[in-house]
């Protein structure tokens, strides 16, 4: 995919997430946020700093799980699942981490959502 589809992906992703969710997100974490309050199947809660940061975390594992990069371990009995490292996350510099994981959560949005 080139650069410019995938921000013409994103920028689209973005706002059907803002007529779905009533709020654009402000950026990649906070998609991030949503799939991890998505994966935890919970609905939308008061989460704790400490929280919000594990479900940025979940919704970083879900969608690199897609590439390989992780799998499901577990659910706690919280209901908090808990994901396994398989290969390790190697990018040349931040800005082709940030174009895999916006790749990776359109792919998400598409494949799981349907957005």
């Amino acid at each position: 995919m080139e650069t410019n589809t995938i921000e013409a992906q994103w920028n689209h992703l973005l706002t059907a997430l803002e007529e779905n969710v009533g709020k654009r997100p402000a950026d990649l974490n906070g998609v991030l946020f949503l799939i991890g309050v998505q994966e935890l199947g919970k609905g939308t809660l008061t989460f704790t700093k400490e929280q919000k940061q594990d479900l940025m975390h979940i919704g970083i594992c879900k969608v690199l799980s897609f590439k390989g990069y992780y799998e499901l371990e577990s659910v706690d009995a919280d209901g908090w699942p808990h994901w396994k490292l398989l290969k390790k996350l190697d990018f040349a510099n931040v800005s082709a981490q940030e174009e895999m994981l916006k790749q990776s959560v359109i792919n998400y949005f598409v494949t799981e959502i349907g957005i």
